[in-house]
């Protein structure tokens, strides 16, 4: 829809092509039905929030930054407020309402929404000359591929771009989810299935080294964890094949280690008389306090005044520290963005053009960009939509 609506505003004819029943499907269910639409940060923030290919974004975002898209939509009707971390979201919570806005300017700009999936490239002696879709082809010298990745397909981001890209033999990074929940070894997470913790730390180590850290809230499920922190994480989390994660939770982390030890000497003689099992009711979920106990190696029928200073501090360090063994990511269906793409290597910055078959264009998630959660990735879209149908409509 910005490609076209750029397009569009330079005086050219624009067909856009969409296989849903009604645009901007994805674009309605992202920041849960609020749409974070972008993050109000300075360009050097917004590129360090880019972990893979960002500084092929410079000249797209310094062409349509944060604050013009915000200027953008504003203009369009959509009045804006910034939250926390920076985030951007409609005054309403709804993600309609950006939609809605986006699709008023395409009837303005008179371009032509047409019900179809764009299935091949029409291509002759080299030459661009259209798109075959599934109902007719459609003859133009200049198309922009704006796909999306292979993240919820059900929103038609089912690889089309892919297929185009090989076909005009653009590179593709083997495509993979980011901000994606976590697959986690071991039975802690299964029986701790539905918890959320809402003030959480949390901290990723790639082998020994800690890579990233975060506070707020996860989620432990059926086959690993969840919840934004995780999705954050998963984001540094790349190398599956060849390295070993970890994550460490700190249950307490508004205690230091001299804090929290006090705060255990005090319930611990509160339940004195207790078995260790139920010695945590003042510290802990109930859904975790038995599974805690556990990986303690404490006796669960220990009485709680028996306990030695070893044993005490075996429970401070796991409250400071509780491992989580990460075996892979969930499929790339349940990503909230795709890692992966046309390769960056093989397209013009500036103009998002392809620099083997002139006339194609990119923008979006189909490129091998991908950032972290919190308005960085529509803002991705955005700024490379504006730029690929800028040039689009120049050539």
């Amino acid at each position: 829809m910005m490609a076209a609506i750029a397009a569009g505003e330079q005086g050219v004819t624009v067909c856009l092509l969409e296989p849903n029943e009604r645009l901007g499907k994805k674009l309605n269910i992202t920041g849960k039905g609020r749409c974070n639409l972008t993050n109000n940060c300075d360009r050097d923030q917004f590129l360090r929030s880019i972990p893979r290919n960002g500084k092929f974004l410079y000249s797209a975002y310094a062409q349509f930054d944060s604050a013009a898209m915000m200027a953008f939509l504003e203009d369009l009707g959509v009045p804006l407020k910034t939250e926390r971390g920076n985030r951007v979201f409609p005054v309403s919570d709804r993600a309609f309402d950006v939609s809605a806005a986006l699709e008023r300017r395409l009837r303005q700009l008179n371009v032509r929404v047409i019900r179809d999936r764009a299935e091949a490239l029409l291509l002759r002696e080299g030459r661009l000359e259209g798109v075959r879709g599934q109902r007719e082809d459609y003859l133009t010298g200049s198309v922009v591929v704006a796909t999306g990745g292979v993240s919820y397909p059900l929103t038609g981001s089912t690889g089309d771009g892919y297929r185009l890209a090989r076909q005009a033999g653009h590179t593709v990074v083997e495509p993979r989810g980011s901000l994606v929940p976590l697959c986690a070894a071991g039975d802690l997470c299964p029986r701790l299935q539905g918890l959320s913790l809402r003030n959480a730390a949390l901290r990723v180590y790639e082998n020994k080294k800690m890579i990233y850290s975060d506070f707020g809230e996860m989620l432990f499920t059926h086959f690993g964890v969840s919840g934004p922190m995780v999705l954050s994480a998963s984001a540094h989390i790349r190398h599956f094949e060849k390295k070993s994660y970890r994550l460490e939770i700190d249950l307490k982390p508004a205690l230091d280690q001299q804090a929290l030890d006090k705060r255990l000497v005090s319930d611990f003689a509160k339940h004195a008389n207790s078995d260790f099992v139920n010695a945590f009711e003042d510290l802990l979920p109930r859904k975790l306090a038995e599974p805690f106990a556990e990986l303690t190696g404490v006796p669960l029928r220990q009485k709680v005044h028996d306990l030695t200073r070893e044993q005490r501090r075996r429970v401070l360090e796991l409250m400071k520290a509780l491992p989580v063994e990460i075996t892979g990511p969930r499929p790339v269906a349940e990503a909230i963005v795709t890692a992966g793409g046309v390769s960056v290597k093989e397209v013009d910055p500036s103009t998002m053009g392809s620099k083997l078959l002139p006339g194609l264009y990119f923008a979006g998630e189909v490129l091998d960009v991908d950032a972290y959660t919190g308005g960085f990735n529509l803002q991705i879209a955005w700024s490379t939509g504006r730029a690929a149908g800028l040039a689009c409509a120049g050539n």
